[in-house]
């Protein structure tokens, strides 16, 4: 079939990997002839889109398709999407993240053609000021009368719109963010080589988190617990992966706590390199306040580590307490930096939660299981309209 994503821009990000990989495997795996429709990508958070215009498929890019919102540049947006669409004829349209899944649902609603709309994470979230988020509710609630199905990366996505009135349960279906797991189950490189370019001893313990330097990623945390943890415990090392707009800012609170020789900032990274720096941890931290289903937790879990997590989004859905890693609070100190410590401090309960999270999910996680869940959608979406 004949499948048209809309995506406002290909940073490095779970929303955008997921995309990519949708696209790849519709494309080489499953024989469809695939567009993906994007917005310019600029920004500290790096790129994928050369990576989207070596694949195979058709890409355009659409330079009007910001992601901030701006009426004139919105209204030429919805027109270049729209005149794409027509001149693509696509079977199905599938729309990602906020704002490429108003417009594109609404210029393929134009055409008549059929859209599947995928909630990487709520629009509407934590954090946001109540006028803002109200409109996006509204937004949502709009752009449902356009989107014939959603899937969910997570049950907890599909729970949020749901509660908030934008579309019945019915209309929803759970398919989890897949990736290739073999990276995360067979490392490129050992784990002692990588610690070793890091500056990192073999028996130090690493407590790593994956994530952008922005705001609502929860770094801040593992900050407010990082003096009494290393007090503790001094073999503990920080790993940050990622970078972004608050890098600066943490490395001077760092310095000011007298604790530059516990934390390593690797920069940002190509997300081929996420599992053998993932397998150089001893257990994987994540203190995001807001999320649809972050996908480090399974990627930490199918790499053989515990993990700590706030409890957000589907996080619930992969943490499992006492038996793959331990879930908390959103923005609970105390509770972090216990967990830390007692996992730190005992590696047989490390070794049993991460066997066990790579038991349960290395499956479950399979890019090649998501792209054939999705096909069914389709299938689902396309005999509707045929009856």
């Amino acid at each position: 079939m004949k499948v048209a994503h809309v995506i406002t821009r290909m940073i490095v990000g779970g929303a955008q990997e997921n995309t990519l990989q949708t696209c790849e495997n519709q494309h080489h795996i499953h024989g469809n002839e695939v567009t993906l429709i994007t917005g310019p990508t600029s920004g500290p958070e790096g790129s994928l889109q050369t990576q989207a215009e070596q694949a195979g498929f058709r890409v355009d890019v659409v330079p009007s398709l910001i992601r901030s919102i701006h009426p004139v540049q919105d209204w030429q947006a919805l027109r270049s999407i729209r005149s794409l669409l027509k001149t693509l004829q696509p079977d199905i349209v599938h729309t990602h993240c906020s704002k490429a899944g108003i417009l594109g649902r609404r210029a393929a609603h134009q055409l008549g053609i059929p859209v599947v709309h995928t909630i990487h994470g709520a629009s509407f979230h934590f954090g946001q000021r109540p006028l803002v988020y109200r409109a996006y509710i509204a937004l949502e609630k709009w752009g449902a009368l356009w989107t014939d199905h959603f899937i969910s990366v997570a049950d907890a996505m599909t729970d949020e719109y749901v509660q908030a009135g934008i579309a019945p349960r019915e209309q929803f279906t759970t398919v989890y963010s897949g990736f290739d797991v073999e990276p995360f189950l067979h490392p490129p490189r050992p784990p002692e080589q990588v610690r070793q370019e890091l500056g990192m001893r073999p028996d130090d313990i690493v407590v790593g988190k994956i994530g952008r330097l922005f705001h609502l990623k929860g770094h801040e945390f593992l900050l407010q617990v990082a003096p009494r943890v290393v007090a503790a415990n001094p073999r503990i090392r920080f790993l940050f992966v990622g970078d972004g707009i608050l890098r600066d800012q943490y490395e001077q609170q760092i310095s000011a706590l007298g604790l530059t020789q516990h934390f390593v900032f690797t920069g940002l990274v190509p997300p081929t390199r996420i599992p053998e720096l993932m397998n150089a941890m001893d257990l994987v931290v994540h203190t995001s306040q807001w999320e649809g289903l972050a996908r480090v937790l399974p990627q930490g879990l199918i790499s053989g580590k515990p993990v700590i997590s706030y409890d957000v989004g589907g996080a619930r859905e992969v943490v499992r307490p006492g038996e793959t890693g331990c879930l908390l609070p959103r923005d609970s100190v105390e509770p972090l930096a216990e967990a830390i410590l007692d996992l730190a401090g005992n590696p047989t309960k490390r070794a049993e939660w991460g066997r066990r999270g790579r038991e349960l999910f290395q499956h479950q996680f399979r890019h090649q299981t998501m792209s054939a869940e999705i096909g069914k959608v389709y299938e689902q979406v396309l005999n509707r309209r045929r009856s």
